[in-house]
């Protein structure tokens, strides 16, 4: 396109765009809306207000306004409701910006339908998305529900306050002649609770609280819940953020008018909010997933003054932008903008495009969040599952005359069975005993000679570690004979260093492939020792797989765990808190053992007796 062609076509762009809503007449505001003319002026009024059996043209205007409010959130919210301007602290009526209006004709589509209202926001920079939420909440608390309970939940609990004051000056200036109550409003405490109040003449609670804090709200009885921030609720040995939320969400009942609002920014990939993200994008969710990209914020557009020389100086992503649809006006803001930046990752973090982009450029994941999604088009629910037995669970007879036993309720997930003349490794990450514990794990995969390595089975669970190894080995041999890889940290420990080195040495004596990082006589060293320097190795090796997609996964399980690793501050590795790395840390062990080795392209046996570092 030549520069003529491009301003002819922005041209047509601009005047696409929504026009400024106006919602003292309706015009430009969300939802479907019909011209009446009224006492001589025009109005655009919502045409679930027409068909109310209320409606007259011959209403007063009090009497119509009444109405209104109760049909049309946005007239509610521009004269009901004041908020401070966030440039000169003023209060001035709450009017909707264009993101606004998109979330409200989500949560109106399906109030309208008398559906429960539930919604998951992925938010960008700040443009009202959790006034938006909260005043739709009040709303539905001042205009149509009677004892009608909400909770707001945020990450630390002055984020929560500081939304419910939100409330407290609506309150504040709510006009007298339109409050549905015989008492003027106002929050009342409650008595017993210094985080809940009462609207008065409403009889409905406001409950705050935060993720740090979550007792006093547990067991609430709640109509609505705003959850705030949630992809930033941190877990601990004495809270499960999780838990919480799913606590909150399912205590409120399948009705009209009932809502649950999941919002927050990007904080990196894997976790609970990105996991319900996906649920609802992909339509599996009970919630409506909106996202607000940059330019849909009326503020990021900047006028171009010499349009030939900005796109001379368009790199290929800013082009992609105007492929996309964006104005010049709306590419020149992000121009000047990315200026300020570090880099275009830190300008994607804080203005994302898409959802994607948020998710990818935010948090401290190790793994690139691309790559894991290329990763998970792999995986898929396992066609067989079930245990492998041999002629007894312990001992020699553990790995004689193996076979799989099918079971819909075994541990063992199989993606494919042994076939012959295939080379496999079996990778062991030894975990606890008891439900609360870290899983066990015994990854399978396909390391055959010139073959991509490949995921075929998986077993978890919780299990006594003599046990684990007797299973480990009898599925190794299950799969031609495995190299048997277990990693040894744990029952090297010196609380059982004598048990796990009389495991091994038991191992050792059936099974025929068991790997030893040295066998220098007397004090030969079983299993694969993960330390500070061990750990950064397979760690590199395995980014290095995911980013090259140079194995293949089958378990989507495993790459919620790679979404969910973080680098910490001091430079190691560890799993979000609240998550696990053990499936991760099996493939890492398998990958980076049998990568590049010249036993590998002969027979695995021979690695038995190569020591590694």
């Amino acid at each position: 396109m030549n520069i003529k062609e491009i301003l002819a076509e922005n041209t047509l762009r601009n005047s696409a765009l929504p026009a400024a809503a106006d919602p003292q007449s309706g015009s430009g505001c969300c939802g479907t809306r019909v011209e009446v003319a009224y006492r001589g002026r025009k109005l655009f009024l919502p045409a679930s207000m027409l068909a109310d059996p209320c409606y007259s043209p011959a209403l007063s205007p009090l009497d119509l306004e009444a109405l209104r409010c109760r049909h049309d959130f946005e007239y509610w919210a521009w004269r009901c409701v004041r908020i401070h301007h966030k440039l000169t602290g003023a209060l001035v009526p709450f009017a909707l910006n264009a993101p606004q209006r998109r979330v409200l004709e989500a949560l109106e589509r399906q109030r309208l339908a008398s559906l429960p209202i539930r919604l998951i926001l992925l938010k960008a920079r700040q443009w009202g998305g959790s006034t938006l939420i909260q005043n739709y909440m009040a709303w539905i608390q001042c205009v149509h529900k009677e004892g009608w309970n909400s909770l707001i939940c945020a990450h630390v609990k002055n984020t929560s306050a500081a939304i419910r004051a939100m409330y407290s000056t609506m309150l504040a200036n709510y006009p007298a002649e339109l409050w549905q109550a015989d008492v003027k409003p106002a929050f009342k405490a409650c008595p017993g609770s210094v985080d809940t109040r009462e609207i008065a003449g409403r009889g409905c609670t406001v409950t705050v609280s935060s993720s740090q804090s979550q007792e006093g709200s547990r067991g609430l009885n709640c109509a609505m819940a705003h959850l705030s921030e949630v992809a930033f609720w941190a877990d601990s040995k004495t809270r499960n953020s999780t838990d919480y939320i799913r606590a909150v969400c399912s205590g409120i009942a399948l009705l009209p008018y009932t809502l649950v609002a999941m919002e927050s920014t990007a904080n990196g990939t894997g976790n609970f909010f990105h996991r319900e993200w996906l649920r609802a994008e992909q339509g599996a969710s009970d919630k409506t997933a909106v996202f607000v990209p940059w330019y849909e914020i009326e503020i990021y557009r900047t006028p171009v003054a010499d349009p030939a020389a900005l796109w001379a100086e368009l790199d290929d992503y800013e082009k992609e932008l105007w492929r996309r649809g964006l104005t010049l006006e709306m590419i020149n803001w992000y121009h000047c903008k990315r200026r300020e930046m570090e880099s275009h990752d830190a300008m994607k973090s804080e203005f994302p495009t898409d959802a994607a982009e948020a998710f990818a450029h935010s948090g401290s994941g190790v793994f690139a969040s691309a790559a894991v999604m290329r990763l998970r088009a792999g995986c898929s629910e396992p066609p067989l599952t079930g245990e492998v037995c041999g002629l007894s669970q312990t001992g020699a007879g553990a790995v004689k005359e193996v076979r799989f036993m099918p079971d819909s309720t075994g541990q063992l997930k199989v993606w494919s069975l042994p076939r012959q003349g295939r080379c496999y490794v079996a990778a062991v990450d030894i975990g606890g005993r008891c439900d609360a514990a870290d899983w066990s794990v015994i990854a399978v995969l396909d390391r055959t000679p010139g073959a991509v390595p490949e995921v075929v089975a998986q077993w978890r669970g919780h299990i006594d570690h003599d046990l684990l190894a007797w299973k480990a080995a009898a599925v190794a041999m299950f799969y031609n004979e495995a190299l048997l890889v277990v990693e040894s940290n744990t029952i090297e420990c010196s609380a059982t260093a004598g048990e796990g080195s009389y495991i091994f040495e038991q191992l050792d004596e059936v099974y025929p492939r068991l790997y030893c990082r040295d066998r220098t006589e007397p004090a030969v060293r079983y299993g694969f020792h993960t330390n500070r320097g061990t750990k950064a190795k397979i760690i590199t090796e395995l980014i290095s797989a995911v980013r090259e997609n140079r194995y293949v996964e089958r378990c989507a399980q495993a790459c919620d765990e790679l979404e969910t690793y973080r680098r910490l501050p001091n430079g190691s590795y560890a799993a979000a808190e609240g998550c696990h790395d053990d499936m991760l840390i099996t493939r890492a062990i398998a990958l980076y053992v049998t990568n590049d080795s010249p036993a590998v392209s002969g027979n695995p046996a021979e690695l038995l007796h190569r020591p590694r570092w």
